[in-house]
């Protein structure tokens, strides 16, 4: 039996009536439960969302405002959110997000580096202006996630453009099944100081995990979709960057595992661990599984780490012709392990850009594929980049490992397999 349920949500003075579908719990399927040693989320108990999650907590979804609204219902029972079609977070445009009085011709007629200069952060009405409207959009595209939920994609259509799902501080989530289009800022900051040419920053990324543990990503793919860099204007010389990241696992979170997923037309892409100053936080934690991922036509941080014991094996690197910058950044105190993954890449990028050292931490590195044959990519990279030679042993062993393919095989096998609307 199918029961439709209507949950009230207030913006301001007015009241938005949601209508949210709630179906049979078995509708979500064991399937959506990590499975027995599949990384670091199945560690400690393992991960199973909301599995178990009766027919009052079991919703479908069609718009953006009934996924927030499932969401916020019922704070602490188990739920299963089944995502049907495309939800859109910004259906509206940019304009509706604008603070009165903010004009974005005035802001660059104030801030030009002819008359501002760059060598002090931007202050005053319009930027005042730009920072409300900006807080106005993050209100309207974050979606919080609570602990014991299960979202996942029905059909090959199901997806997300412009939200940005918060896992914040919570234990067992899963996420399956979706095509995640970067959220596109509509108020970008320019910094005058950021570089020796200013830099235009950006907020919001696809998904966060941040502080949260027991988090399951699964055959996902994110994207920028009808907006990629190549699309994006420039102002003051300089790319007006509307994108962050895709993926973000920070400060303190914990056992998770990111499988069969699709990076991809992106350019600071994965982020393990956000600062070298917080260590406090992030010592001992960040334990990351990346397996049976593509990333394709991706810039840099695939990942970046920073402290965690991060597991990257079976993973499938599509390099671009242009513009690449690295895969691996191996970050402060990190402990990264990168075995039996492979790597296309084009005529004119060498194997020792796979590797980026920022901090000096051991990596271990072996039995990765480059263009189907082994390379050793720590010696590569030593070789033809002695100003920052590597340390090889990361000091652990990945035991949480259900399948290991030969890296041969995997341009084939994920092509078939990753991303949202296929199975494993």
């Amino acid at each position: 039996m199918t029961v439709r349920r209507s949950l009230t949500l207030l913006t301001g003075c007015t009241a938005l009536v949601v209508a949210v579908t709630s179906t049979p719990a078995s509708a979500a399927g064991a399937h959506d439960v990590l499975p027995p040693r599949d990384g670091w989320a199945s560690a400690d108990g393992g991960t199973t969302g909301g599995a178990g999650a009766d027919p009052a907590h079991t919703y479908t979804v069609t718009t953006w405002e009934e996924l927030r609204a499932a969401l916020a219902d019922d704070a602490g029972a188990p739920r299963i959110i089944k995502v049907k079609g495309t939800l859109n977070a910004t259906a509206a445009g940019c304009a509706a997000f604008e603070a009165d009085g903010y004009d974005f011709d005035r802001y660059l007629a104030d801030y030009d580096p002819a008359v501002w200069g760059r060598d002090t952060p931007v202050s005053g009405a319009q930027e005042d202006l730009r920072a409300a409207s900006a807080t106005r959009q993050g209100a309207a595209i974050k979606a919080y996630v609570p602990a014991d939920t299960t979202i996942v994609g029905v059909g090959r259509n199901a997806g997300i453009v412009g939200g940005s799902l918060q896992i914040q501080g919570v234990d067992n989530v899963v996420v399956r099944g979706l095509t995640l289009e970067s959220p596109l800022d509509c108020f970008p900051q320019w910094d005058p100081t950021d570089g020796d040419r200013g830099a235009w920053n950006s907020e919001y990324d696809s998904m966060v995990v941040h502080g949260s543990t027991h988090v399951w990503v699964d055959h996902n793919t994110f994207t920028d979709g009808e907006h990629p860099d190549s699309s994006l204007p420039s102002y003051y010389g300089e790319l007006y960057q509307q994108h962050d990241g895709e993926l973000d696992v920070v400060r303190g979170a914990d056992l998770v595992t990111a499988s069969w997923n699709v990076f991809a037309d992106h350019d600071k892409t994965l982020m393990i661990g956000n600062s070298d100053s917080a260590g406090a936080t992030d010592r001992g934690k960040l334990r990351v599984t990346l397996h049976h991922n593509v990333f394709r036509d991706i810039v840099e941080r695939a990942p970046r780490v920073r402290f965690g014991q991060v597991d990257a094996y079976n993973n499938h690197y599509v390099v671009p012709a242009g513009g690449y910058q690295y895969s691996f950044g191996i970050g402060l105190e990190s402990q990264l392990v990168a075995q039996k993954n492979a790597f296309t890449l084009p005529d004119g990028v060498s194997a020792a850009k796979i590797l980026k050292k920022w901090k000096e931490a051991p990596v271990t590195a072996d039995g990765n594929y480059v263009n189907g044959k082994r390379v050793d990519l720590i010696a590569v990279h030593n070789a033809e980049m002695p100003e920052e030679t590597l340390q090889s042993g990361a000091g652990w062993t990945p035991s949480l490992r259900t399948r290991v393919d030969d890296p041969r095989g995997l341009p084939g096998l994920l092509a078939r397999h990753a991303g949202a609307g296929k199975r494993s």
